[in-house]
């Protein structure tokens, strides 16, 4: 099972190549992007953060750890427990997906996060 990372603006169309099952994991649909035109499998954007934990953390680098802890502890409710459960599940049946987000910032998001977290909870 493989969890890829990428920015939506980067190759909206998808990597015509791969097989990976695409999930947008942003609350907010990426701007100046048609849904017609932008290979998604599956927009899961209830997985994302709160919108208050979401404008707390602002990609501010010296937030990341206080905004990870906050975001997991988010993961293991159970509203959102179901859905990481489903991402797995999509993992799993198709040997990779990719986790799709829209912010600039490339190392502190909530992608980044995410793939974190379910990297965790695969390996117990």
């Amino acid at each position: 099972m493989t969890i890829r990372i990428e920015r939506i603006y980067d190759n909206p169309k998808g990597n015509k190549g791969s097989n990976s099952f695409r999930i947008l994991v942003d609350r907010l649909w990426p701007r100046g992007l048609s849904k017609e035109n932008t290979r998604i499998d599956l927009w899961q954007k209830d997985i994302a953060p709160s919108n208050t934990l979401r404008k707390w953390f602002g990609h501010d680098e010296k937030k990341w750890d206080e905004f990870k802890r906050k975001y997991f502890k988010e993961l293991d409710k159970k509203s959102k427990s179901e859905m990481v459960d489903e991402i797995i599940k999509m993992a799993k049946e198709h040997s990779s997906i990719t986790l799709l987000y829209g912010a600039k910032e490339e190392r502190h998001n909530n992608a980044v996060a995410l793939k974190e977290y379910l990297e965790k909870k695969t390996k117990k």
